[in-house]
């Protein structure tokens, strides 16, 4: 068993995992003392406040942001850490899971609240989506060979970036393989579409956050 000692001061615990995480050298003693001093620290809290959704709004951020860091550094410390026995090693997959289950979960009224939204949207919009996907990136329309490509292509895309943490688009993706299956079938692609669908890209982020903030002061205020 690896014995290790924890530094005192919390703030150069939490800039020892950061650094760590930022150069993905973990594996070292001096670095495992690190988590071990921001789960003690957010043991503590939890202890003082009886649970994390007592934590005051004020101290939220820090306890969640070192629930972050301390999972995150016990997940690129690998599956068999050296230093670490076959009990230590079942110890850290209980720890991450027991700190992801308190910051990494979607509330049901969330989920529920996203389903009837996409489900709404794609209600009133699929016949855009669907004509300006099949035939408006190309010059032709889409084939079901090319449909069968884009999709794999797609599925893959999305499968690889969900298992490494990347976010990305489910049209984005499907929309660039469908364009990738015109240029091969040297059918051509219709460039105004896609300038229109780029520029829609674009302008879909700040649009999201300026209305949703916008939503949330109003909603802070009433609530």
């Amino acid at each position: 068993m690896l014995r290790v000692v924890p530094p005192a001061d919390i703030a150069v615990a939490r800039a020892t995992v950061g650094e760590a995480l930022e150069t993905k050298t973990l594996n070292k003693p001096e670095v495992y003392a690190a988590p071990a001093a921001l789960i003690r620290d957010i043991g503590e809290q939890v202890r003082n406040y009886g649970a994390i959704k007592a934590v005051p709004a004020a101290a939220t951020p820090n306890v969640r942001n070192d629930m972050y860091l301390a999972s995150d550094a016990v997940r690129l410390m690998g599956a068999n850490p050296a230093g670490f026995d076959s009990a230590d090693t079942a110890k850290l997959k209980s720890l991450r899971s027991s700190l992801d289950s308190g910051t990494r979960f979607i509330p049901i009224w969330v989920k529920v609240s996203v389903a009837l939204a996409l489900g709404l949207g794609t209600m009133v919009g699929w016949k855009r989506i669907v004509v300006t996907v099949g035939e408006k990136i190309g010059k032709t329309h889409l084939t079901y060979g090319q449909g069968a490509s884009a999709e794999i292509v797609a599925m893959a895309t999305i499968g690889l970036a969900d298992a490494y943490g990347l976010p990305v688009s489910t049209t984005h993706v499907l929309s660039s393989g469908v364009a990738g299956t015109m240029l091969a079938n040297g059918s051509g692609l219709q460039w105004a579409t896609l300038k229109n669908m780029a520029l829609a890209w674009v302008l879909t982020l700040p649009a999201a956050m300026a209305i949703s903030g916008t939503l949330y002061v109003i909603f802070r205020q009433i609530l």
